[in-house]
């Protein structure tokens, strides 16, 4: 699948306070285009939170980020452009009632709105037909989804599928509008170990073909750039495992001020 040049991810002393005290704190990032950034932590600890700061979801409230040259706060909608959403839980939930060709087709009517109505209509519709057929075959085969091994094919129910099968065809509608910056949440929930190395080799091809993949994990492998979230952070990075720390500075409410903060933000 062609890719465009990943997005470049800076960040220093960025931070995000809730109603209840402080989400995350002191973030410091320096990754590169094309780099697989991992966000590890405990659940609670700010790692959803981060994830939709960074990706221009949620408006951060101290430091500073830049995405692809895009400053954060200040340039929110331009990072949104750039960055699409994988699986996020309660953000971009996959449609229990449709099939998967259903749930691709509808996350290809709605990039091809977003990237200009217009100049879409005014294309031959077979030319339209094609040419979302071949995004859809050129999403899936990134994300590892065979379609053709699933129990009904492309007529299989989105609820029919396994775990790992549902992040690959959410992160095939991400893809579909070719951003420069993929972001999923929970990557290794309920994954066996197999599964789970599945899908950091997904990620892995992803960031190869040249789009920043960011994911929230409980545990990150050994040889990505990791964000941390836990207090276990504040001693500090371990070069050898390329390794950069967000330190945790939240309050013992911390888990409630990142639900807090999720209710309130404006997600696009």
């Amino acid at each position: 699948m062609d890719s465009p040049h990943g997005a470049a991810v800076k960040a220093e002393d960025f931070g995000l306070k809730g109603p209840r005290g402080w989400v995350f704190r002191g973030v410091g990032i320096n990754a590169g285009p094309g780099s697989l950034i991992a966000v590890e932590g405990p659940s609670g600890s700010g790692r959803t939170c981060l994830l939709l700061a960074l990706t221009g979801r949620m408006k951060p409230t101290e430091g500073r980020a830049e995405i692809a040259g895009h400053r954060l706060p200040k340039r929110m909608a331009a990072v949104r452009r750039i960055a699409a959403l994988g699986p996020v839980s309660g953000v971009n939930d996959l449609d229990q009632a449709l099939t998967v060709a259903e749930q691709l087709r509808e996350g290809a009517l709605l990039q091809r709105r977003y990237e200009g109505p217009v100049r879409a209509l005014l294309r031959p519709r077979a030319e339209r037909r094609t040419a979302s057929t071949d995004r859809i075959d050129a999403a899936l085969a990134a994300a590892g989804l065979d379609l053709d091994t699933l129990p009904k094919g492309p007529r299989t129910s989105v609820r029919d599928l396994d775990r790992l099968e549902a992040v690959r065809l959410s992160v095939a509608i991400a893809l579909l509008g070719a951003p420069r910056l993929l972001a999923l949440d929970d990557l290794d929930l309920k994954l066996s170990d197999t599964e789970r190395a599945d899908a950091w080799a997904m990620l892995r091809s992803i960031a190869e073909a040249g789009t920043t993949v960011l994911a929230v994990c409980s545990q990150a492998p050994e040889d990505v750039t990791v964000l941390r979230t836990d207090a276990a952070a504040e001693g500090g990075s371990d070069p050898a495992a390329k390794t950069t720390t967000a330190e945790d500075k939240t309050d013992t409410d911390d888990t409630k001020g990142a639900d807090d903060a999720l209710a309130e933000a404006g997600r696009a």
